[in-house]
Order: structure tokens, then C-alpha cells, then sequence
């Protein structure tokens, strides 16, 4: 859980930066084209601390660390993100400098949106195996009896691992 939070506040912290110096540098190079620095604050608020704070939510209630594709989900996203905007940062900066950009800074970034992607397949694999036993009840008070058997052999592995 502490991990999320971190990560949460951690992409509000780069978000608000990077809104921050896409103004001051448009504003010092008396810029006013498209670029893609416009766009980078609110992918980091957006991809960065709206999903983190989600997934704090999820965790709370569904308890998706024990998942066992939750570590994976979390560092790919981590990868995928950072790779992403770090290239749109890159792009849209050499775009204000008017510098000319390589496509090859394009195919890395999609690289990043790659990752992103596999990050969320890992993540609904990993909702997928917290939530099973409601997907796979009949009835009410049969998933909520799964959820809490689930709940119990959980919490009862993480105690025998400590030990």
C-alpha cells in the first residue's frame, strides 16, 4: 500500500512539474505552436497519480498486492510511464528549441505505450484472480462466502511466510 501512495504522490510531484516547465519554456522561447510538452503533465496526473490512487482503492478492498501479477503490473507500468513521458518531454522540449527530432524518439516512447499496455494486461490478470470467486459464483451468498475463504487462505499464507 505504501508503495502505491508513494507512487501517487510521486506522479502529482512530476505531473505539476512538468506543467510547470512546459509554461516557463514556451513563455522564454516565445513559443506558441503545438508541441508535445502541452500534453505531458496530464498524462503524469492522469496515468500517474489517477491510476495509483484507483489502484490504492482496489487494494483496500481487494486486497491485488497478494496478486501474483501484481508485481509485475507495477514495475512494467513504472517502466512503461517514465519511457513514455520521458520521451514526450524529449520531444516536445527539441520542438520548442526548434531543433529537429528524430523518429527514432517516437518508436521508443511507443515502446513505453507497449509497456503500458502489457502493464495492464498484468493488471487484469491480477483483478481477474482477486474478484474469481465472484465471477464464478451462482449465487450471492455463495461468492461472498469465496471472497471470505479467499480472504482467510490469503492472509493465512502472508502469516506463514513471515514466520
Amino acid at each position: 500500500m505504501r508503495k502505491l501512495y508513494y507512487s501517487a504522490v510521486l506522479y502529482t510531484v512530476l505531473g505539476l512539474a512538468a506543467g510547470l516547465s512546459y509554461r516557463e519554456l514556451t513563455k522564454a522561447n516565445d513559443f506558441t505552436g503545438p508541441t508535445q510538452l502541452a500534453v505531458v503533465h496530464t498524462h503524469l496526473l492522469t496515468l500517474g497519480t489517477l491510476v495509483f490512487l484507483i489502484t490504492i482503492a482496489l487494494e483496500k478492498t481487494l486486497h491485488l498486492t497478494r496478486g501474483r501479477f501484481f508485481s509485475a503490473f507495477f514495475w512494467t507500468y513504472h517502466a512503461g510511464l517514465v519511457l513514455t513521458t520521458g520521451l514526450m518531454t524529449v520531444h516536445g522540449t527539441l520542438t520548442v528549441l526548434g531543433k529537429d527530432t528524430s523518429p527514432a524518439i517516437s518508436g521508443i516512447a511507443g515502446m513505453g505505450h507497449i509497456l503500458l499496455t502489457l502493464a495492464l494486461v498484468f493488471f487484469f490478470i491480477c483483478l481477474h484472480h482477486r474478484l474469481r470467486p465472484d465471477l464464478t459464483a451462482t449465487t450471492r451468498s455463495e461468492a461472498d462466502e469465496r471472497t471470505e475463504a479467499a480472504g482467510l487462505a490469503a492472509d493465512t499464507a502472508q502469516r506463514t511466510t513471515r514466520a
